[in-house]
């Protein structure tokens, strides 16, 4: 058996969209495929979990033990990744002591707020890092290892620490081999 998915069982899965040269691990898990979409040319390797509206455009690799929880929106350009064990949350529980805290309890007993997560065109998220709701990472952004991003970032830039902050400019390099 194959680690990943046969195009015959990508379609299979219930996916609003998948493209081609799509390969996901077999140890991923996914939560309402009908609103994941997939572009061209996208890896999702061992341990990810994805639930939520997800849009992952083309040319996206998404490492190992990632976790996307999208209630709120998560869209993911062309040629942006995510590194392995990092965690985008679109959606937030109120931890302030008035509600219950969880999926598990009713909605009207829950008090979740959240915001679309956008990974524009050559962003990159380090290992570990944690996004929280409403995060853009601007095109070229790079957030470095064990950040905590809660506030949009820069293009072209490299931002690091908790909160993430811009550390310095990026060089656009890249773009060379990319349209």
């Amino acid at each position: 058996m194959e680690s990943f998915y046969s195009e015959q069982e990508l379609k299979s899965l219930g996916f609003k969209s998948v493209g081609e040269d799509v390969r996901i691990s077999r140890k991923a898990s996914f939560y309402g495929t009908k609103d994941i979409s997939i572009g061209d040319n996208v890896r999702i390797d061992d341990f990810c979990i994805l639930s939520g509206e997800i849009t992952l455009h083309s040319h996206i690799h998404i490492s190992a033990y990632c976790a996307l929880y999208g209630r709120f929106g998560i869209e993911v350009e062309d040629y942006a990744g995510i590194s392995p064990r990092s965690t985008l949350f679109s959606a937030m529980d109120d931890f302030g002591g008035q509600w219950l805290i969880g999926p598990i309890h009713p909605e009207e007993t829950t008090h979740v707020t959240g915001g679309k997560i956008t990974l524009k065109r050559y962003s990159q998220v380090g290992s570990g890092c944690t996004l929280f709701p409403g995060v853009t990472l601007e095109e070229g952004s790079v957030v470095g290892a064990m950040s905590l991003v809660n506030r949009s970032l820069p293009s072209w830039t490299v931002s690091v620490g908790i909160p993430a902050r811009v550390l310095r400019e990026r060089k656009r390099g890249l773009l060379k081999f990319v349209p």
